[in-house]
Protein backbone atom coordinates (compact mmCIF):
# COMPACT_ATOMS: atom_id res chain seq x y z
CA UNK A 1 0.00 0.00 0.00
CA UNK A 2 1.57 3.27 -1.13
CA UNK A 3 0.89 4.98 2.10
CA UNK A 4 0.62 8.88 2.39
CA UNK A 5 2.96 10.88 5.04
CA UNK A 6 3.21 14.25 6.26
CA UNK A 7 5.86 15.70 8.09
CA UNK A 8 6.05 18.91 9.76
CA UNK A 9 8.92 19.80 10.79
CA UNK A 10 10.74 23.55 9.99
CA UNK A 11 14.30 21.82 8.89
CA UNK A 12 13.60 21.84 5.36
CA UNK A 13 17.06 19.90 5.08
CA UNK A 14 15.77 17.07 7.43
CA UNK A 15 12.53 16.76 5.50
CA UNK A 16 14.17 16.90 1.89
CA UNK A 17 16.66 14.02 3.39
CA UNK A 18 13.56 12.23 4.97
CA UNK A 19 11.23 12.58 1.95
CA UNK A 20 13.72 11.09 -0.14
CA UNK A 21 14.72 8.09 2.03
CA UNK A 22 10.99 7.60 2.37
CA UNK A 23 10.18 8.11 -1.06
CA UNK A 24 12.34 5.23 -1.87
CA UNK A 25 10.77 3.23 0.58
CA UNK A 26 7.93 3.17 -1.08
CA UNK A 27 5.64 6.29 0.32
CA UNK A 28 4.46 9.26 -0.54
CA UNK A 29 5.49 12.09 1.77
CA UNK A 30 4.97 15.80 2.00
CA UNK A 31 6.09 18.47 4.41
CA UNK A 32 5.05 21.30 5.84
CA UNK A 33 7.46 23.95 8.09
CA UNK A 34 4.85 25.85 10.27
CA UNK A 35 2.22 23.92 12.19
CA UNK A 36 -0.33 26.47 10.69
CA UNK A 37 0.20 24.76 7.10
CA UNK A 38 0.66 21.48 8.48
CA UNK A 39 -3.08 21.43 10.11
CA UNK A 40 -4.08 22.76 6.61
CA UNK A 41 -3.23 20.58 4.99
CA UNK A 42 -4.39 17.66 7.34
CA UNK A 43 -7.82 19.35 6.81
CA UNK A 44 -7.54 19.58 2.86
CA UNK A 45 -5.97 16.10 2.32
CA UNK A 46 -5.74 12.32 3.46
CA UNK A 47 -2.79 10.85 5.41
CA UNK A 48 -2.21 8.25 7.07
CA UNK A 49 0.43 9.09 9.62
CA UNK A 50 2.16 12.60 10.87
CA UNK A 51 5.68 13.24 11.98
CA UNK A 52 5.30 16.01 14.30
CA UNK A 53 8.45 18.18 15.61
CA UNK A 54 8.31 19.12 18.84
CA UNK A 55 9.60 22.64 18.35
CA UNK A 56 8.07 24.65 15.36
CA UNK A 57 8.64 28.52 14.49
CA UNK A 58 4.92 28.87 15.06
CA UNK A 59 4.39 27.08 18.07
CA UNK A 60 4.83 23.84 20.12
CA UNK A 61 4.19 20.46 18.37
CA UNK A 62 2.47 19.26 22.15
CA UNK A 63 -0.40 22.22 21.39
CA UNK A 64 -0.82 21.56 17.82
CA UNK A 65 -1.37 17.36 18.46
CA UNK A 66 -4.10 19.06 20.66
CA UNK A 67 -5.54 20.90 17.84
CA UNK A 68 -5.09 17.88 15.42
CA UNK A 69 -6.87 15.19 17.88
CA UNK A 70 -9.98 17.76 17.81
CA UNK A 71 -10.51 16.68 14.04
CA UNK A 72 -8.34 13.38 13.07
CA UNK A 73 -7.50 10.31 14.69
CA UNK A 74 -4.37 10.16 12.66
CA UNK A 75 -0.95 8.15 13.93
CA UNK A 76 0.93 11.07 14.82
CA UNK A 77 5.23 9.96 15.43
CA UNK A 78 6.42 13.45 17.19
CA UNK A 79 9.76 14.57 16.89
CA UNK A 80 11.89 15.77 20.18
CA UNK A 81 15.34 17.50 20.32
CA UNK A 82 15.51 17.79 23.89
CA UNK A 83 14.97 13.99 24.63
CA UNK A 84 13.19 14.65 28.21
CA UNK A 85 11.28 12.00 29.51
CA UNK A 86 8.42 14.76 30.78
CA UNK A 87 8.10 15.49 26.55
CA UNK A 88 7.57 12.27 25.84
CA UNK A 89 5.06 12.17 28.35
CA UNK A 90 3.48 15.18 27.30
CA UNK A 91 3.27 13.90 24.11
CA UNK A 92 1.68 11.27 24.70
CA UNK A 93 -0.88 12.93 26.53
CA UNK A 94 -1.83 15.15 24.07
CA UNK A 95 -2.68 12.77 21.60
CA UNK A 96 1.01 11.33 20.24
CA UNK A 97 0.83 7.32 19.14
CA UNK A 98 4.86 7.21 19.49
CA UNK A 99 7.95 9.51 20.03
CA UNK A 100 11.57 9.41 18.71
CA UNK A 101 14.32 12.01 19.76
CA UNK A 102 16.84 13.64 17.77
CA UNK A 103 18.91 12.75 16.74
CA UNK A 104 17.60 9.58 14.76
CA UNK A 105 18.54 7.00 12.60
CA UNK A 106 16.41 7.30 9.48
CA UNK A 107 15.72 3.30 9.71
CA UNK A 108 14.25 3.89 13.08
CA UNK A 109 12.11 6.50 11.94
CA UNK A 110 11.09 4.06 8.93
CA UNK A 111 10.83 1.02 11.67
CA UNK A 112 8.48 3.39 13.94
CA UNK A 113 5.89 4.51 10.89
CA UNK A 114 5.46 0.99 9.78
CA UNK A 115 4.41 -0.24 13.28
CA UNK A 116 1.52 2.74 13.48
CA UNK A 117 0.58 2.27 10.03
CA UNK A 118 0.06 -1.48 10.66
CA UNK A 119 -2.42 -0.94 12.81
CA UNK A 120 -4.33 0.11 10.00
CA UNK A 121 -7.26 2.58 9.17
CA UNK A 122 -11.30 2.68 10.15
CA UNK A 123 -13.69 -0.07 8.48
CA UNK A 124 -16.05 -2.62 9.47
CA UNK A 125 -16.03 -5.06 11.86
CA UNK A 126 -17.05 -6.76 14.53
CA UNK A 127 -17.67 -5.10 17.93
CA UNK A 128 -16.95 -6.09 21.76
CA UNK A 129 -19.70 -5.18 23.99
CA UNK A 130 -19.05 -4.75 27.96
CA UNK A 131 -22.33 -2.99 29.33
CA UNK A 132 -22.28 0.52 28.43
CA UNK A 133 -18.71 -0.06 26.29
CA UNK A 134 -18.74 -0.78 23.18
CA UNK A 135 -15.30 -1.31 21.27
CA UNK A 136 -15.53 -2.06 17.69
CA UNK A 137 -12.68 -3.62 16.47
CA UNK A 138 -11.88 -2.77 12.98
CA UNK A 139 -13.86 0.53 12.68
CA UNK A 140 -11.59 1.07 15.72
CA UNK A 141 -14.04 3.03 17.33
CA UNK A 142 -14.72 3.46 21.50
CA UNK A 143 -18.32 4.68 22.56
CA UNK A 144 -19.98 4.72 26.29
CA UNK A 145 -23.63 4.64 26.19
CA UNK A 146 -23.16 5.02 21.76
CA UNK A 147 -20.86 8.25 22.77
CA UNK A 148 -17.23 8.00 20.70
CA UNK A 149 -14.69 8.71 22.54
CA UNK A 150 -11.40 9.47 21.41
CA UNK A 151 -8.30 7.18 21.72
CA UNK A 152 -4.72 6.98 19.63
CA UNK A 153 -4.31 4.52 17.70
CA UNK A 154 -2.01 2.80 20.22
CA UNK A 155 -3.99 3.70 23.12
CA UNK A 156 -6.87 1.38 20.88
CA UNK A 157 -4.60 -1.34 20.95
CA UNK A 158 -4.29 -1.29 24.31
CA UNK A 159 -7.62 -1.55 24.99
CA UNK A 160 -8.28 -4.07 22.81
CA UNK A 161 -5.33 -6.24 23.84
CA UNK A 162 -7.22 -5.86 27.57
CA UNK A 163 -10.72 -6.33 26.96
CA UNK A 164 -10.06 -8.97 24.66
CA UNK A 165 -9.09 -11.15 27.76
CA UNK A 166 -10.87 -9.82 30.40
CA UNK A 167 -10.03 -11.49 33.75
CA UNK A 168 -6.32 -11.60 32.29
CA UNK A 169 -3.56 -9.63 33.99
CA UNK A 170 -1.30 -8.35 32.07
CA UNK A 171 2.26 -7.32 32.60
CA UNK A 172 3.80 -4.38 30.55
CA UNK A 173 5.87 -6.61 28.31
CA UNK A 174 2.90 -8.71 27.43
CA UNK A 175 0.65 -5.65 26.52
CA UNK A 176 3.70 -4.46 24.72
CA UNK A 177 4.09 -7.85 22.62
CA UNK A 178 0.30 -8.07 22.26
CA UNK A 179 0.02 -4.50 20.57
CA UNK A 180 3.33 -5.26 18.39
CA UNK A 181 4.97 -2.24 20.34
CA UNK A 182 8.51 -2.37 19.95
CA UNK A 183 8.87 1.49 19.42
CA UNK A 184 8.10 1.72 22.78
CA UNK A 185 10.10 -0.55 24.11
CA UNK A 186 12.60 1.74 25.14
CA UNK A 187 10.39 3.78 26.93
CA UNK A 188 8.27 1.04 28.58
CA UNK A 189 6.82 2.94 31.36
CA UNK A 190 4.93 5.18 28.92
CA UNK A 191 2.48 2.37 28.97
CA UNK A 192 1.69 3.77 32.11
CA UNK A 193 0.56 7.02 30.65
CA UNK A 194 -1.51 5.74 27.98
CA UNK A 195 -3.80 3.70 30.19
CA UNK A 196 -4.48 6.92 32.15
CA UNK A 197 -5.53 8.35 28.64
CA UNK A 198 -8.04 5.48 28.69
CA UNK A 199 -9.15 5.51 31.79
CA UNK A 200 -10.00 9.25 31.29
CA UNK A 201 -12.03 7.94 27.76
CA UNK A 202 -13.85 5.13 29.69
CA UNK A 203 -13.95 5.37 33.07
CA UNK A 204 -16.53 7.47 34.80
CA UNK A 205 -14.48 8.26 37.65
CA UNK A 206 -10.70 7.62 36.02
CA UNK A 207 -9.45 8.19 39.60
CA UNK A 208 -11.23 4.89 40.78
CA UNK A 209 -11.25 2.53 38.15
CA UNK A 210 -13.72 0.21 37.63
CA UNK A 211 -12.68 -1.24 34.20
CA UNK A 212 -9.00 -1.19 33.78
CA UNK A 213 -7.32 -2.24 37.23
CA UNK A 214 -3.52 -2.04 38.15
CA UNK A 215 -1.96 -4.61 39.84
CA UNK A 216 0.98 -3.10 41.67
CA UNK A 217 4.19 -5.41 40.66
CA UNK A 218 1.91 -7.29 37.95
CA UNK A 219 0.60 -4.95 35.53
CA UNK A 220 -3.12 -4.37 34.44
CA UNK A 221 -6.35 -6.14 34.63
CA UNK A 222 -9.66 -5.71 32.25
CA UNK A 223 -12.41 -6.50 34.52
CA UNK A 224 -16.43 -7.28 33.81
CA UNK A 225 -19.44 -7.71 36.19
CA UNK A 226 -21.10 -10.86 36.18
CA UNK A 227 -24.54 -9.60 34.41
CA UNK A 228 -22.26 -8.33 31.18
CA UNK A 229 -21.02 -11.26 29.76
CA UNK A 230 -19.24 -10.34 26.49
CA UNK A 231 -20.79 -10.12 23.48
CA UNK A 232 -19.63 -9.98 19.45
CA UNK A 233 -21.80 -8.55 17.13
Amino acid sequence: MNHHLLIIDDDERLCAMLQQYLGDAGYRVEARHTIASGLQALKQEDFDALVLDLMLPDGDGLDACRQLRAFSAIPVLMLTARGEAMDRILGLEMGADDYLPKPFEPRELLARLKAILRRGRPGDGDVLRFGRLEIARDARRVRIDGEARELTSYQFDLLLALAERPGRVMSREQLLDAVKGEPLEAFDRSIDVHISRIRAAIEDDPKRPRRILTLRGAGYVFTRSQDEPEQSA
